[in-house]
């Protein structure tokens, strides 16, 4: 009779621990090498994906599928999408951020139109609330880009103002990430923004034996930055996740 009592509140204690898990709110994070994780063995580089989960509490799950090198157009080719989609419960969100290889027309196996970028980015946002999710529209992170007179300027072309378009169209929260990264970058200037991004000096990571000077990924401070950001526009929105932030 003992062990039927002790197996039964066995039981019920995995029940209420699997339901108690499966209630928490999971923010789904989908997009590029911006946002994505990193391996973090001998690697300098962050995606602001990886580092954002540092700013929740416990009562958030946080699925960050962003991936290298991928648009709007080969998320949804690949499946990826779909992943997601399938695994969306209410009350979950959905952060949407592309536009990186979208706009790159050199690299014709991710570019992405900016008529199909449109339509891409209205599927993100009407499938996500067809499972009564929520979805936040993010810009594209700014590449740090500055010519010979140390002037700033920009190089994702229409792509941007699309994001914003939709998001005001389909009354979908904004973070609007390329205004705010360029701010950044510019408070910084031409020399301190490296430090933001993977200018890496020649001998300090054996898998970067030369060294690195890339202005588009992030350094893991310039990942924490950018992932302030975010999170800052969170606050700025008043969204509800705002009660899950750490204190």
């Amino acid at each position: 009779m003992k062990n039927i009592i002790v197996s039964f509140t066995l039981i019920i204690t995995l029940f209420i621990l699997s339901f108690l898990q499966t209630d928490k709110i999971t923010i789904y994070m989908i997009g590029d090498s911006t946002m994505a994780d990193k391996p973090t063995e001998d690697n300098p580089e962050r995606g602001w994906g990886q580092m954002f989960p540092l700013f929740f509490d416990s009562t958030i799950v946080i699925e960050n599928h962003a991936k290298n090198g991928r648009s709007t157009r080969t998320f949804i080719s690949e499946n990826r999408w779909q992943t997601v989609l399938d695994k969306l419960k209410p009350g979950d969100y959905v952060i949407i951020q592309f536009g990186h290889n979208d706009q790159s027309k050199e690299k014709v196996d991710r570019y992405t139109s900016p008529e199909d970028y449109r339509q891409n980015l209205e599927k993100f946002v009407n499938e996500t609330r067809s499972k009564k999710a929520n979805p936040i529209l993010c810009t594209p992170i700014m590449r740090r880009r500055f010519n010979e007179k140390g002037e700033f300027y920009d190089t994702h072309g229409v792509y941007p103002d699309i994001v914003r378009e939709v998001a005001k169209e389909m009354q979908v929260p904004l973070i609007d990430m390329h205004r705010k990264s360029e701010k950044l970058i510019r408070d910084f200037g031409p020399d301190s923004s490296k430090k933001l991004f993977l200018w890496i000096e020649p001998g300090v990571y054996k898998s970067l034996p030369e060294g690195k000077q890339d202005n588009t990924h992030f350094s893991e401070f310039g990942a924490l930055k950018m992932a302030e950001l975010a999170v800052e526009g969170i606050k700025e929105l008043k969204l509800e996740l705002v009660k899950h932030l750490k204190k």
